[in-house]
């Protein structure tokens, strides 16, 4: 047993928990592991688009990629979210032993309001919303997205009666609080509990070591489970709920499976319950699925994916295939391009003649130079740009940067502290919204600022049901609320864009790096 088995893991702390745990396993057999934390998405590059391979999953689908690209060997999910479809060359390898599969709802002082008309309770869950919304139908729901810890936090610092938490994963890493009430009324989510495996179809060798930790009865249940979603074509839009138990009597030895579909409010609910001989049981998720789709199961289904093709995030950038299959299942995106740019004809004698400081802030600014001038015959001394797209840009067409900021203001403060000479030749829009010019000016730099691109704005009304816009630059923001209102979570990517934003917006979020996937990233942080 020489070779080390490559554990693929995401770096939260329920996710290394689980991994850690397959790690000792395997270990205890005799097995050399490694942890591999595996970070962004869009950090990692394939040949082929996602949607080409089959990947889906927000959860999952960083972990597919990497183990896809080989850089790791298995990856370790909770089962409930992994697709029903696995990506073309990945297998389930195992699933360990199930843990506590109920629902717990986290009270915060009694359970009184349990007995009361109004109430508000936590979840990001459909599923957890609409059973409850069942039992309780005027209580109020609000949402919950998060880790766990910032989940906890966040029911700690509102005003909020309770929130709704998988037992499992409070328990794994010891964080149950006392106050808690096992919902065995509500039906968990398919496979809810339970630890996945995944491999390469190819590799032989880890699927005989993740063989040993497979967990017989659980991996019965759970694929049963599982099989009973992919019937009622349910993700995680849908509100679904499915558990099969097996029984053992001296006489016989059973496997009953129940299910449940409501609509989103919980107005409607319909169930289903059969059992069978265990070893009989192979078309027992289709027998339980259909009843439920014979009994209006369908009419419910086609009303919730309407519901679901509603946009909730809408980006003013034009979004590619590509990064359209790095936003977590179930949101809905749409993309337009609500700032329009085209390139202005540079007077040529501007560009014949030496320039000793210019100053670049966008990709634009760069294709019109190359639009009026062949780079070998620029003539630019000192370049200073904003940004690590404009940056390479300018590198790879012009000439090397003597200096880059992540923001014009920062770059203003460099060039007056740093820079040679007292004069600069800034390349900008006909739309300025930077403060660079005044900061220059206020420390008596002269400026010539050479109009490069026109911007113009270009905007849409959103439909209502957008829950988030996508900013990629101040002129976005002014684009959009030209017929727009400031009501949105604006997701910013940069510090520069997020400024601006906040004059107009009560809830702005900025991405950790200054690029689309991030900006995405930071989206589907919102919606975990």
């Amino acid at each position: 047993m020489t070779k080390v088995i490559r554990i693929g893991t995401r770096d939260s702390e329920l996710a290394l928990w689980q991994a850690t745990t397959v790690k000792d396993q395997l270990e205890s057999l005799g097995y050399q592991t490694q942890l591999v934390p595996v970070k962004s998405t869009g950090d990692l590059v394939l040949d082929k688009p996602l949607y080409e391979l089959g990947i889906t999953g927000i959860f999952t689908k960083t972990l597919d990629v990497a183990m896809l690209k080989g850089d790791i060997d298995i990856a370790v999910h909770s089962m409930k979210d992994v697709p029903t479809a696995l990506p073309k060359g990945i297998v389930q390898a195992a699933v360990l032993e199930r843990a506590n599969f109920l629902d717990l709802l986290v009270y915060k002082n009694n359970q009184e309001f349990l007995g009361q008309r109004q109430a508000t309770i936590a979840t990001g869950s459909l599923r957890r919303q609409a059973q409850w919304l069942n039992r309780y139908p005027t209580h109020t729901i609000t949402d919950l997205r998060g880790n766990v810890n910032s989940r906890l936090q966040k029911l700690e610092d509102n005003n909020w009666n309770g929130a709704i938490f998988a037992a499992a994963g409070l328990d794994r890493i010891g964080l149950e609080p006392e106050n808690t009430i096992g919902l065995t009324w509500m039906l968990p989510a398919p496979a809810q509990g339970a630890i996945m495996i995944a491999a390469l179809a190819s590799d032989d060798y880890v699927q005989e070591a993740c063989a040993q930790l497979n967990h017989e009865p659980t991996e019965i249940c759970t694929d049963i489970e599982r099989e009973f979603l992919r019937i009622l074509e349910g993700g995680c839009t849908a509100p679904i709920g499915a558990l099969a138990t097996i029984k053992t009597t001296e006489t016989s030895e059973d496997i009953t499976l129940k299910g449940v579909l409501l609509t989103v409010d919980g107005t409607q609910k319909l169930e289903a319950e059969f059992t069978v001989r265990l070893g009989q049981h192979q078309s027992l998720a289709k027998d339980c699925a259909n009843s439920i789709l014979a009994r209006g199961g369908k009419r419910l289904m086609s009303e919730l994916q309407k519901v679901a093709q509603k946009t909730t995030i809408f980006s003013t950038k034009k979004i590619t295939p590509e990064q359209q299959q790095l936003f977590a299942d179930g949101i809905q995106v749409d993309s337009d391009d609500f700032v329009k740019i085209n390139s202005s004809r540079i007077p040529a004698p501007i560009l014949k003649k030496p320039l000793q400081n210019v100053v670049i802030t966008s990709k634009n600014a760069v294709e019109a130079l190359l639009t009026t001038m062949p780079a070998n015959k620029l003539q630019f001394k000192n370049i200073y740009c904003v940004g690590r797209k404009t940056k390479r840009s300018i590198e790879r067409h012009i000439g090397k940067v003597t200096h880059s900021e992540n923001s014009a203001k920062k770059l203003a403060h460099y060039l007056v502290e740093f820079m040679e000479g007292t004069e600069v030749t800034y390349f900008c829009s006909n739309i300025r919204l930077d403060v660079l010019p005044d900061i220059l000016k206020e420390h008596n730099i002269v400026i010539n600022e050479i109009e490069a691109y026109k911007t113009k704005h270009d905007s849409v009304s959103l439909d209502p049901s957008v829950e988030g816009v996508l900013f990629f630059s101040p002129s976005t923001i002014d684009s959009y609320l030209l017929k727009n209102k400031p009501d949105k979570i604006a997701y910013c990517i940069g510090e520069t864009t997020a400024t601006h934003a906040r004059t107009y917006f009560s809830d702005v979020r900025v991405a950790r790096m200054p690029d689309t996937e991030s900006v995405i990233a930071l989206v589907n942080e919102n919606y975990k």
